[in-house]
C-alpha cells in the first residue's frame, strides 16, 4: 500500500553483497520498499533473510553496496548514530531478546524511553498495547516464566509501542498458536493502516495471505523475485 506517499523508496538496497568471512549470504541485491508499503521477505533457510533485516537495523554492515533507510546511509553511519536509527524502527527478534530480569511492562515501557517518550504518557501507552496483544494480564511476569508464544507477543508489543516508521519483524508468528498468531496478524495489519512499512521474513503462508502486500522471495543469498502478491512465499 502505497496511497498518500511520494513514491520515493524509504528503505533502498543497490548492489548490496554481504559475507560471513568466505560465505556469502547476499548477492548483488538491489530492493527498493516504498513507505506504507507491505513487504514479506521469503526462502528457504539459509536464503538470507534474517541477515537482510540486520542490514536494515545496522546490526551488520554491507560488505560492498548502499544501503539506506529512511534518509541514512547505513554503510557509513557512525556507531554512535546509530540510535538515531533505532528510533525510527521497530524490530521482532526471532528469539525474543527480552530482559529476564525485567517485567513484562518494563520491557515494553524501556522501548518508550529509549525513545524519549514523556515518562507521565508510558504506563498508558505501555498498557494499551498489552491488552492489544493479550498480555495485560502478565504485566508483572518475568519473560523466562512465559511460554515461548507469550513471549513473543510482548516482543511485538515492544516493536510496535512507539509507532515506529519502519517495523523489521523475523518471523513474528513462528511460535504461536493459531489465537494468539491473528491476534498479532491484526496488530500488524493496523500498524500498516496507520502508515507503518513492514518488512516481514516469514515461513507462514496464513500470514502472507491474510495481510497481503508484496513478496520478495530470496534464494542463496540473491533476488528471486520482488513481485505483487503473496506468490512465491
Amino acid at each position: 500500500m502505497t496511497d498518500g506517499t511520494d513514491g520515493r523508496p524509504i528503505v533502498h538496497l543497490s548492489h548490496v553483497h554481504h559475507r560471513y568471512g568466505r560465505q556469502a549470504a547476499l548477492t548483488d541485491l538491489s530492493l527498493d520498499i516504498l513507505k506504507n508499503e507491505l513487504v514479506f521477505v521469503s526462502g528457504p533457510s539459509g536464503a538470507g533473510k534474517t541477515t537482510l533485516l540486520k542490514l536494515l537495523y545496522g546490526a551488520v554492515r554491507p560488505t560492498e553496496g548502499r544501503v539506506e533507510v529512511d534518509g541514512l546511509q547505513l554503510e557509513h553511519l557512525p556507531a554512535r548514530r546509530l540510535p538515531l536509527l533505532r528510533r525510527r524502527l521497530g524490530i521482532v527478534f526471532q528469539d525474543f531478546k527480552l530482559i529476564p530480569t525485567r517485567s513484562v511492562f518494563d520491557n515494553v515501557a524501556l522501548a518508550l524511553e529509549a525513545c524519549g517518550h514523556r515518562r507521565e504518557a508510558i504506563p498508558r501507552k505501555v498498557r494499551q498495547v498489552l491488552r492489544t496483544v493479550g498480555m495485560d494480564a502478565h504485566a508483572d511476569t518475568l519473560p523466562p516464566l512465559l511460554s515461548g508464544g507469550e513471549q513473543q507477543r510482548v516482543a511485538v508489543a515492544r516493536a510496535v509501542v512507539g509507532d515506529p516508521k519502519v517495523l523489521l519483524a523475523d518471523e513474528p508468528t513462528g511460535n504461536l498458536d493459531d489465537d494468539s498468531a491473528r491476534a498479532v496478524m491484526e496488530l500488524l495489519r493496523a500498524m500498516h493502516i496507520r502508515g507503518t512499512t513492514l518488512v516481514i521474513a516469514t515461513h507462514d503462508r496464513a500470514l502472507v495471505g491474510r495481510l497481503g502486500g508484496r513478496s520478495v522471495h530470496l534464494v542463496q543469498g540473491r533476488l528471486a523475485s520482488a513481485g505483487a502478491g503473496p506468490e512465491g512465499t
